[in-house]
């Protein structure tokens, strides 16, 4: 399988990426690009690993470069999004511009590319304060900072695309 994963220079993308190609996947990672050519997370793969990756450096929001970076994948982890809640109250709109735009760019992207599987990845934070526990998936959703606000966003433009379209879309 050819599968790309975006933000693949997070924690989590890394050590997920770092799973796949242990299992045989042909894998290219989509890193925020910058001036440094630093790669995150991924600079500290054992060399072996961080050999096999077809890197793609770009930026979430430019709907031409995930295009680009999505040809011929057969599954996306789409994992890239601006996180940490204090930021988000003072620079809203840069959690919208990625997280929803960014998702909205993915979606576009695989619907028209035909892309097999999309895994949008979500967050607690969209839960809000627990009502009750343990939260399961029928919580009520509760934005409580413009962070958990634009994944709830993310999470409906994904489902969005599911419903209207078809689009093979997991969220998880």
């Amino acid at each position: 399988m050819n599968i790309l994963v975006t933000g693949a220079d997070g924690f989590i993308g890394s050590h997920l990426i770092e799973k796949l190609i242990k299992e045989g996947c042909s894998i290219r990672a989509f890193v925020y690009y910058n001036s440094f050519n630093s790669w995150g997370w991924l600079d500290s793969l054992k060399p072996d690993i961080k050999n096999s990756i077809d890197i793609f450096s770009g930026d979430i929001r430019d709907p031409n470069g995930v295009k680009e970076a999505m040809r011929g994948i057969d599954i996306v982890y789409h994992l890239a999004a601006l996180i940490g809640i204090p930021f988000s109250y003072h620079s809203p709109d840069s959690y919208v511009d990625t997280n929803i735009k960014g998702t909205l760019n993915v979606l576009q992207a695989a619907r028209e590319l035909n892309t097999e599987r999309i895994l949008v990845t979500s967050t607690s934070e969209v839960y809000g304060t627990a009502i009750e526990t343990p939260i399961k998936e029928t919580h009520p959703r509760q934005p409580q900072s413009p962070y958990s606000s634009t994944k709830i966003g993310a999470d409906c433009m994904a489902e969005s695309f599911y419903r209207s379209f078809d689009l093979p879309v997991t969220i998880v």
